[in-house]
Protein backbone atom coordinates (compact mmCIF):
# COMPACT_ATOMS: atom_id res chain seq x y z
CA UNK A 1 0.00 0.00 0.00
CA UNK A 2 2.80 2.39 0.51
CA UNK A 3 3.20 5.06 3.12
CA UNK A 4 0.27 6.01 4.81
CA UNK A 5 -0.75 9.37 4.62
CA UNK A 6 -3.83 9.43 6.84
CA UNK A 7 -5.57 12.49 7.99
CA UNK A 8 -5.06 12.92 11.79
CA UNK A 9 -8.00 15.93 12.52
CA UNK A 10 -10.23 17.75 9.96
CA UNK A 11 -9.30 20.93 8.49
CA UNK A 12 -9.67 24.09 10.19
CA UNK A 13 -9.70 26.81 8.91
CA UNK A 14 -10.30 30.49 10.01
CA UNK A 15 -12.46 32.16 7.22
CA UNK A 16 -16.01 32.64 6.57
CA UNK A 17 -17.87 29.69 3.85
CA UNK A 18 -17.30 30.92 0.52
CA UNK A 19 -21.07 30.82 -0.58
CA UNK A 20 -22.23 34.34 1.08
CA UNK A 21 -19.20 36.03 -0.88
CA UNK A 22 -20.01 34.02 -4.34
CA UNK A 23 -23.60 35.01 -3.81
CA UNK A 24 -23.12 38.33 -3.28
CA UNK A 25 -20.99 39.03 -6.28
CA UNK A 26 -23.17 36.97 -8.29
CA UNK A 27 -26.30 38.62 -7.33
CA UNK A 28 -24.53 41.96 -7.94
CA UNK A 29 -23.87 40.84 -11.97
CA UNK A 30 -26.70 38.92 -12.52
CA UNK A 31 -29.52 40.49 -10.54
CA UNK A 32 -32.00 38.25 -12.82
CA UNK A 33 -31.01 34.97 -10.90
CA UNK A 34 -33.45 36.47 -8.19
CA UNK A 35 -36.35 35.32 -11.33
CA UNK A 36 -35.04 31.59 -10.47
CA UNK A 37 -36.19 31.72 -6.76
CA UNK A 38 -39.38 30.61 -5.96
CA UNK A 39 -41.42 27.35 -5.90
CA UNK A 40 -41.33 24.29 -8.34
CA UNK A 41 -44.79 23.77 -9.76
CA UNK A 42 -43.89 20.19 -10.75
CA UNK A 43 -42.26 19.06 -7.12
CA UNK A 44 -45.01 18.34 -5.40
CA UNK A 45 -46.77 15.98 -8.74
CA UNK A 46 -43.65 14.45 -9.18
CA UNK A 47 -43.13 13.38 -5.36
CA UNK A 48 -46.30 12.27 -5.15
CA UNK A 49 -46.13 10.14 -8.26
CA UNK A 50 -42.98 8.53 -6.20
CA UNK A 51 -44.96 7.57 -3.21
CA UNK A 52 -48.20 6.22 -5.15
CA UNK A 53 -45.79 3.89 -6.81
CA UNK A 54 -43.98 3.12 -3.85
CA UNK A 55 -46.83 1.85 -2.52
CA UNK A 56 -47.90 -0.11 -5.53
CA UNK A 57 -44.68 -2.09 -5.28
CA UNK A 58 -46.01 -2.56 -1.94
CA UNK A 59 -48.28 -4.63 -2.83
CA UNK A 60 -46.58 -6.14 -5.80
CA UNK A 61 -43.67 -7.89 -3.44
CA UNK A 62 -45.73 -8.93 -0.52
CA UNK A 63 -45.53 -13.03 -1.90
CA UNK A 64 -42.55 -12.47 -3.09
CA UNK A 65 -39.26 -14.56 -1.63
CA UNK A 66 -36.52 -12.76 0.76
CA UNK A 67 -34.13 -12.90 -1.69
CA UNK A 68 -35.94 -11.00 -4.60
CA UNK A 69 -37.61 -8.25 -1.31
CA UNK A 70 -33.93 -7.22 -1.11
CA UNK A 71 -33.26 -7.49 -4.86
CA UNK A 72 -36.13 -5.19 -5.09
CA UNK A 73 -34.83 -2.69 -2.45
CA UNK A 74 -31.93 -2.27 -3.12
CA UNK A 75 -32.30 -1.82 -7.32
CA UNK A 76 -35.32 -0.19 -7.48
CA UNK A 77 -37.20 1.10 -4.44
CA UNK A 78 -34.15 2.27 -2.35
CA UNK A 79 -33.75 4.40 -5.84
CA UNK A 80 -37.06 5.71 -5.27
CA UNK A 81 -36.49 6.66 -1.37
CA UNK A 82 -33.23 7.91 -1.47
CA UNK A 83 -34.71 10.35 -4.48
CA UNK A 84 -37.73 11.00 -2.29
CA UNK A 85 -34.92 11.82 0.71
CA UNK A 86 -33.37 14.58 -1.79
CA UNK A 87 -36.71 15.64 -2.64
CA UNK A 88 -37.61 16.37 1.13
CA UNK A 89 -34.07 18.03 1.08
CA UNK A 90 -35.27 20.47 -1.32
CA UNK A 91 -38.77 20.86 0.07
CA UNK A 92 -36.77 21.73 3.35
CA UNK A 93 -36.10 24.72 1.60
CA UNK A 94 -39.92 25.55 0.80
CA UNK A 95 -39.37 25.28 -3.06
CA UNK A 96 -42.78 23.07 -3.22
CA UNK A 97 -45.17 25.77 -2.24
CA UNK A 98 -43.22 28.42 -1.36
CA UNK A 99 -42.13 30.64 1.48
CA UNK A 100 -45.50 32.04 2.48
CA UNK A 101 -46.86 28.63 2.74
CA UNK A 102 -44.46 26.84 4.87
CA UNK A 103 -46.49 24.66 6.76
CA UNK A 104 -47.98 23.29 3.53
CA UNK A 105 -43.95 22.24 3.05
CA UNK A 106 -43.48 20.77 6.20
CA UNK A 107 -46.91 18.62 6.02
CA UNK A 108 -45.98 17.80 2.27
CA UNK A 109 -42.48 16.80 3.36
CA UNK A 110 -44.48 14.39 5.80
CA UNK A 111 -46.11 12.89 3.02
CA UNK A 112 -43.30 12.47 1.00
CA UNK A 113 -41.26 10.63 3.83
CA UNK A 114 -44.03 7.74 3.47
CA UNK A 115 -42.72 5.21 1.51
CA UNK A 116 -39.21 5.71 3.52
CA UNK A 117 -40.31 3.80 6.41
CA UNK A 118 -38.81 5.79 9.48
CA UNK A 119 -39.87 9.32 10.46
CA UNK A 120 -37.02 11.83 9.07
CA UNK A 121 -38.72 14.60 7.40
CA UNK A 122 -39.15 17.18 9.85
CA UNK A 123 -35.99 16.32 12.01
CA UNK A 124 -33.89 16.51 8.72
CA UNK A 125 -35.51 20.10 8.25
CA UNK A 126 -34.70 20.96 12.41
CA UNK A 127 -30.85 20.18 11.32
CA UNK A 128 -30.55 21.14 8.10
CA UNK A 129 -31.26 25.33 8.25
CA UNK A 130 -27.56 24.73 10.34
CA UNK A 131 -25.64 22.98 7.57
CA UNK A 132 -26.45 25.83 5.75
CA UNK A 133 -26.01 28.61 7.91
CA UNK A 134 -22.73 27.53 9.82
CA UNK A 135 -21.39 25.01 7.04
CA UNK A 136 -18.88 22.98 8.52
CA UNK A 137 -19.32 24.90 12.56
CA UNK A 138 -17.94 22.83 14.97
CA UNK A 139 -20.86 21.53 17.30
CA UNK A 140 -23.57 22.84 14.76
CA UNK A 141 -23.04 21.68 11.35
CA UNK A 142 -24.15 17.38 11.99
CA UNK A 143 -23.37 16.56 8.56
CA UNK A 144 -19.33 16.49 9.92
CA UNK A 145 -18.50 13.20 11.08
CA UNK A 146 -16.93 12.92 15.07
CA UNK A 147 -13.84 13.05 15.84
CA UNK A 148 -14.57 8.85 16.51
CA UNK A 149 -15.36 8.20 13.12
CA UNK A 150 -12.25 10.20 11.54
CA UNK A 151 -10.30 8.40 13.79
CA UNK A 152 -11.99 4.68 14.18
CA UNK A 153 -12.64 4.94 10.10
CA UNK A 154 -8.74 5.16 8.76
CA UNK A 155 -8.35 2.42 6.52
CA UNK A 156 -10.42 1.03 3.34
CA UNK A 157 -12.04 -1.89 4.80
CA UNK A 158 -13.12 0.52 8.22
CA UNK A 159 -14.09 3.45 5.31
CA UNK A 160 -16.52 0.85 3.36
CA UNK A 161 -17.74 -0.39 6.55
CA UNK A 162 -18.40 3.21 7.40
CA UNK A 163 -19.77 3.98 4.51
CA UNK A 164 -22.53 0.55 4.68
CA UNK A 165 -23.41 2.28 8.49
CA UNK A 166 -23.59 6.32 7.12
CA UNK A 167 -27.81 5.76 7.32
CA UNK A 168 -27.06 5.04 11.47
CA UNK A 169 -24.50 7.89 11.74
CA UNK A 170 -26.05 10.59 9.86
CA UNK A 171 -29.62 9.56 12.00
CA UNK A 172 -27.55 9.42 15.10
CA UNK A 173 -25.54 11.78 15.30
CA UNK A 174 -26.70 14.91 15.52
CA UNK A 175 -28.33 13.95 18.78
CA UNK A 176 -24.82 13.34 20.23
CA UNK A 177 -23.14 16.68 18.44
CA UNK A 178 -26.66 18.91 18.47
CA UNK A 179 -29.18 17.67 20.61
CA UNK A 180 -32.22 19.54 20.31
CA UNK A 181 -35.64 19.45 21.83
CA UNK A 182 -38.45 17.13 20.01
CA UNK A 183 -40.63 19.31 17.99
CA UNK A 184 -44.30 19.39 17.33
CA UNK A 185 -43.28 18.49 13.75
CA UNK A 186 -41.14 15.48 15.39
CA UNK A 187 -43.95 13.96 16.80
CA UNK A 188 -46.56 14.62 14.06
CA UNK A 189 -44.14 13.22 11.85
CA UNK A 190 -43.87 10.29 13.46
CA UNK A 191 -47.42 9.58 14.66
CA UNK A 192 -48.26 9.76 10.49
CA UNK A 193 -45.25 7.56 9.54
CA UNK A 194 -46.46 4.36 11.67
CA UNK A 195 -49.73 4.59 11.85
CA UNK A 196 -48.78 3.73 7.77
CA UNK A 197 -46.13 1.42 8.66
CA UNK A 198 -48.65 -0.12 10.63
CA UNK A 199 -51.52 -0.33 7.82
CA UNK A 200 -49.11 -1.52 5.61
CA UNK A 201 -48.73 -4.94 7.62
CA UNK A 202 -52.00 -4.97 8.20
CA UNK A 203 -53.19 -4.85 4.61
CA UNK A 204 -49.94 -6.76 3.04
CA UNK A 205 -47.90 -8.09 5.85
CA UNK A 206 -44.54 -8.00 7.03
CA UNK A 207 -42.26 -7.83 3.64
CA UNK A 208 -43.30 -4.64 2.19
CA UNK A 209 -42.23 -2.96 5.57
CA UNK A 210 -38.79 -4.81 4.78
CA UNK A 211 -38.51 -3.69 1.34
CA UNK A 212 -39.46 0.25 2.55
CA UNK A 213 -37.07 0.23 5.51
CA UNK A 214 -34.32 -1.94 3.58
CA UNK A 215 -34.59 0.20 0.70
CA UNK A 216 -33.68 3.00 2.32
CA UNK A 217 -30.73 1.99 4.35
CA UNK A 218 -29.27 0.50 1.54
CA UNK A 219 -29.37 3.07 -0.80
CA UNK A 220 -28.12 5.56 1.51
CA UNK A 221 -25.15 3.26 1.94
CA UNK A 222 -22.96 1.45 -0.65
CA UNK A 223 -24.86 3.01 -4.15
CA UNK A 224 -23.87 4.85 -6.79
CA UNK A 225 -26.60 7.45 -6.00
CA UNK A 226 -24.82 8.09 -2.11
CA UNK A 227 -21.88 8.84 -3.47
CA UNK A 228 -23.68 12.16 -3.51
CA UNK A 229 -22.68 12.03 0.32
CA UNK A 230 -18.95 11.99 0.04
CA UNK A 231 -19.19 14.17 -3.08
CA UNK A 232 -20.61 17.17 -1.62
CA UNK A 233 -18.61 18.03 0.85
CA UNK A 234 -15.47 15.97 1.35
CA UNK A 235 -12.36 17.65 0.93
CA UNK A 236 -10.80 15.69 -2.28
CA UNK A 237 -8.97 19.12 -2.98
CA UNK A 238 -7.27 21.11 -0.59
CA UNK A 239 -8.92 24.85 -0.48
CA UNK A 240 -12.44 23.60 -1.49
CA UNK A 241 -14.86 22.47 0.78
CA UNK A 242 -17.67 22.25 -1.59
CA UNK A 243 -18.02 19.98 -4.96
CA UNK A 244 -21.13 20.10 -7.89
CA UNK A 245 -21.67 16.75 -10.09
CA UNK A 246 -22.96 17.44 -13.28
CA UNK A 247 -23.15 13.81 -14.67
CA UNK A 248 -26.72 11.60 -15.09
CA UNK A 249 -27.77 10.70 -11.66
CA UNK A 250 -28.67 14.33 -11.23
CA UNK A 251 -32.32 13.28 -13.15
CA UNK A 252 -32.86 10.93 -10.46
CA UNK A 253 -31.83 13.08 -7.75
CA UNK A 254 -33.36 16.70 -8.32
CA UNK A 255 -30.03 17.83 -9.58
CA UNK A 256 -28.36 17.62 -5.96
CA UNK A 257 -25.35 17.22 -7.91
CA UNK A 258 -25.74 21.21 -8.31
CA UNK A 259 -24.22 21.19 -4.75
CA UNK A 260 -21.67 24.37 -4.81
CA UNK A 261 -24.80 26.50 -7.11
CA UNK A 262 -27.27 25.12 -4.01
CA UNK A 263 -25.62 26.51 -1.59
CA UNK A 264 -24.60 29.68 -3.26
CA UNK A 265 -28.72 30.13 -3.96
CA UNK A 266 -30.97 27.42 -1.43
CA UNK A 267 -33.87 29.18 -2.08
CA UNK A 268 -33.73 28.12 -5.67
CA UNK A 269 -35.35 24.90 -6.62
CA UNK A 270 -33.47 21.67 -7.74
CA UNK A 271 -34.75 22.06 -11.14
CA UNK A 272 -33.64 25.45 -11.86
CA UNK A 273 -29.72 25.19 -10.52
CA UNK A 274 -28.42 24.56 -13.80
CA UNK A 275 -29.57 27.99 -15.53
CA UNK A 276 -27.57 29.01 -12.17
CA UNK A 277 -24.87 27.44 -13.77
CA UNK A 278 -25.38 28.58 -17.25
CA UNK A 279 -25.76 32.38 -15.91
CA UNK A 280 -22.75 32.30 -13.98
CA UNK A 281 -20.72 30.45 -16.00
CA UNK A 282 -17.38 32.30 -15.33
CA UNK A 283 -18.20 31.65 -10.84
CA UNK A 284 -18.28 27.58 -11.95
CA UNK A 285 -16.97 26.40 -14.55
CA UNK A 286 -13.09 26.90 -13.33
CA UNK A 287 -14.08 25.60 -9.67
CA UNK A 288 -13.35 21.57 -9.48
CA UNK A 289 -16.19 19.22 -9.68
CA UNK A 290 -16.75 15.55 -9.70
CA UNK A 291 -17.19 13.50 -12.61
CA UNK A 292 -18.76 10.16 -11.08
CA UNK A 293 -19.90 9.34 -7.81
CA UNK A 294 -19.50 5.78 -8.66
CA UNK A 295 -15.77 6.76 -8.39
CA UNK A 296 -16.13 9.41 -5.64
CA UNK A 297 -16.58 6.19 -3.24
CA UNK A 298 -14.02 4.17 -5.03
CA UNK A 299 -11.50 6.86 -3.78
CA UNK A 300 -12.48 7.43 -0.88
CA UNK A 301 -12.30 4.33 0.28
CA UNK A 302 -8.74 3.55 -1.52
CA UNK A 303 -7.48 6.92 -0.99
CA UNK A 304 -5.37 6.72 1.99
CA UNK A 305 -5.62 10.60 2.01
CA UNK A 306 -9.34 10.43 2.31
CA UNK A 307 -11.39 9.86 4.90
CA UNK A 308 -14.08 11.13 6.93
CA UNK A 309 -11.67 13.75 8.53
CA UNK A 310 -11.26 15.11 5.32
CA UNK A 311 -13.88 18.12 5.90
CA UNK A 312 -13.61 21.92 6.69
CA UNK A 313 -14.27 22.77 9.96
CA UNK A 314 -14.74 26.42 11.35
CA UNK A 315 -15.90 28.44 14.70
CA UNK A 316 -19.08 29.95 14.08
CA UNK A 317 -21.14 32.35 16.23
CA UNK A 318 -24.33 31.91 16.64
CA UNK A 319 -26.76 33.96 15.02
CA UNK A 320 -29.04 35.42 16.44
CA UNK A 321 -32.98 34.07 16.13
CA UNK A 322 -35.79 36.82 14.97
Amino acid sequence: MGNRVTREDFEWVYTEQPHTQRRKEILAKYPEIKTLMGPDPHLKWIVSGMVFTQFLACYLVKDLSWKWIFFWAYGFGGCINHSLTLAIHDISHNVAFGNKQAKWNRWFAVFANLPIGIPYSASFKKYHIDHHRYLGGDSLDVDIPTDFEGWFFCTPLRKLLWLFLQPLFYSLRPLYVNPKAITRMEIFNALVQFSIDLIIYYLWGLKPIIYLIAGTILCMGVHPISGHFIAEHYMFLKGYETYSYYGPLNWLTFNVGYHMEHHDFPSIPGCRLPMVKKIAAEYYDNLPHHQSWIRVLWDFVFDDAIGPYSRVKRLCKLAKES
